[in-house]
């Protein structure tokens, strides 16, 4: 069985500029008082540490956002200094920060690694100029290959992440970029599928009708290009939008994939705690400003904790765990669901029986085309 481990999140809601496709808690703001912020940030940690009933060994720790390439290194310095202070920490721990490959905030590579990160995340999302203008990002092809040479430089482990499945995007058209992004690639992709979420200035002109996205099977085939390429290069489609070598996967998100607990610090940020009567959602307050003055005057930002039902749990373990091409515990499975029966076996066996899961006595996996199709499946496995 896999060991989910144990994760601590740390959320920096700040942007030189939003996206046209994010929907992410993220804001552009100048005016940050860093110095604030980094006492903030570690004063909440320090709430959630004297009020955990006992203290698992962190596994990785992931400064994600938002920019955290905005951040001031001895900011990230500080929340990692304090994750050693109020908890056990793994020799081999992870920590990963999101970067944008901007020359500026490249330029603080230097600073993460000296203080203490092992691994960086650039959001590179295309290496053609045309699309990076279209995606709304700041950086050129050019300063991303060049962040990506500079990240080898000061990091033992990188990733990026590009975005496929762009308005009038052709398989040979990808096939062509995702060539080159795979030859530039240190051992860990993340591949997304262009998706319009609501709130987003994307999701108006796609209302309007003026940003028509790939069909369902134009998006499949660009879907099945991009494992097979990734496969003739080494990489693994470990989750559904992840591409890894052998034991690059990212341990962070396998925290979130295999279901364990982790802590969610700064504005906005989520976790799952497991306490004495059971697992809790814990989530704080979105708006930066909020989220600090609380901080300030008592110690955290976060709303009430939640209490998860059996059923909910079992939910969300299925939600996170068929994203994986790996097989997800049913012995786990019961745990989380308290023994109560959650799975639709009439609904279970059809997708079996279609292809899109399998079952043993010991396990359920999704496959291949059953991950492509997973909002459907669940639809049909979950009662």
């Amino acid at each position: 069985m896999n060991i989910p481990g144990f994760g601590i999140y740390v959320h920096w809601p700040f942007c030189l500029a939003k996206c046209p496709y994010c929907d992410f808690n993220s804001h552009v703001q100048n005016d940050v008082d860093h110095a604030r912020w980094r006492k903030a940030l570690v004063r909440e940690l320090a709430y959630y540490a004297e009020n955990l009933p006992h203290k698992q060994t962190v596994t990785s720790i992931f400064f994600g956002g938002g920019t955290p390439s905005l951040m001031a290194p001895d900011t990230v310095a500080a929340v990692i200094a304090a994750v050693r202070k109020y908890f056990p920490v793994a020799e081999d721990v992870e920590i990963t920060l999101e970067a944008n490959p901007t020359s500026a905030e490249a330029a603080r590579f230097k600073g993460y690694a000296a203080a203490g990160v092992n691994r960086v995340s650039l959001g590179v999302q295309s290496l053609r100029d045309a699309e990076l203008q279209f995606l709304g990002r700041q950086h050129s092809a050019q300063e991303a290959l060049a962040a990506l040479d500079l990240a080898r430089q000061h990091f033992t482990r990188s990733s990026f992440d590009l975005i496929y499945a762009r308005p009038g995007q052709s398989v040979e058209d990808w096939r062509a970029e995702l060539d080159e992004a795979l030859s530039y690639a240190g051992g860990h992709l993340s591949l997304y599928q262009l998706t319009i979420e609501k709130g987003t200035p994307f999701y108006t002109l796609y209302q309007r009708g003026e940003m028509p996205i790939p069909a369902e099977e134009e998006a499949a085939a660009l879907y099945e290009e991009t494992r097979e390429r990734a496969a003739n290069h080494g990489y693994d489609a470990y989750e559904v939008s992840n591409y890894a070598v052998k034991g690059q996967e990212s341990r962070h998100n396998l925290v979130y994939w295999r279901y364990g607990d982790y802590l969610g610090i700064g504005p906005g940020a989520h976790g799952r705690v497991t306490r004495q009567d059971g697992k809790y959602a814990t989530r704080a307050h979105r708006a930066p400003a909020i989220w600090l003055d609380r901080v300030e005057k008592h110690g955290h930002g976060a709303h009430q904790e939640e209490r998860l039902a059996h059923a909910d749990r079992a939910a969300e373990m299925l939600l996170m765990g068929l994203r994986l091409a790996e097989p997800l515990s049913l012995a786990r499975l019961e745990a989380e669901s308290g023994g109560a029966e959650v799975l639709d076996r009439a609904g279970l066996a059809k997708m079996q029986e279609n292809g899109l899961i399998t079952v043993t006595d010991e396990a359920l996996q999704s496959t291949e085309a059953g991950r492509q199709r997973l909002e459907y499946v669940l639809s049909r496995i979950i009662l």
